[in-house]
């Protein structure tokens, strides 16, 4: 059945970018996964001699080690950038070495925050709660539209509004 929706909306074998089961090699990718070392995540800090043969990486791994690396047979010297995470192993006579380029880390809980959708609704959507209407207003709108009152009066505008109380009170 997959194969006729597929094929009804367009999408093709290619576009979901895995191979069909008949070409998967799971012993192969089980023996790599056991010659493979897990890499461990660093922070380059500086790059000494950059655009030279003999350029140098300081990387810092946790907070307390410090050591100056090469970089792997795959990482090209434009790929790796001041202030960058990246993976690095010891699988070369126990010396790091810098093997990827990692993205940065962003944290779960910005990611929470953010607006996907910006919502539709207006102060008239809010039904019976006039008084608290306009306290709100004054107290998150009036330091954005009207600064200057907050100045002339010489008082600092909130930093924010805590709300309180069950949902919908």
């Amino acid at each position: 059945y997959i194969g006729k929706i597929n094929k009804l909306i367009g999408v093709k074998e290619s576009d979901t970018g895995l191979a069909p089961p008949s070409q998967w090699d799971l012993e192969g990718d089980k023996q790599m996964m056991k010659q493979e070392q897990p890499l461990q995540v660093a922070r380059c800090t500086k790059i000494i001699d950059p655009g030279t043969d003999d350029t140098k990486y300081v990387i810092k791994i946790r907070e307390f080690a410090k050591f100056v690396v090469g970089l792997g047979e795959k990482v090209s010297a434009t790929d790796i950038e001041e202030g960058m995470r990246v993976g690095v192993d010891t699988s070369h006579g126990g010396k790091y070495r810098i093997q990827i380029p990692l993205p940065p880390k962003i944290d779960p809980s910005v990611t929470m925050m953010t607006v996907e959708e910006k919502p539709d609704v207006t102060y008239n959507d809010v039904g019976g709660a006039k008084e608290q209407l306009e306290r709100l207003r004054e107290v998150i709108e009036m330091p954005l539209l009207q600064p200057e009152r907050f100045v002339a009066l010489g008082i600092d505008p909130p930093k924010g509004v805590l709300l309180y109380g069950p949902p919908g009170t």
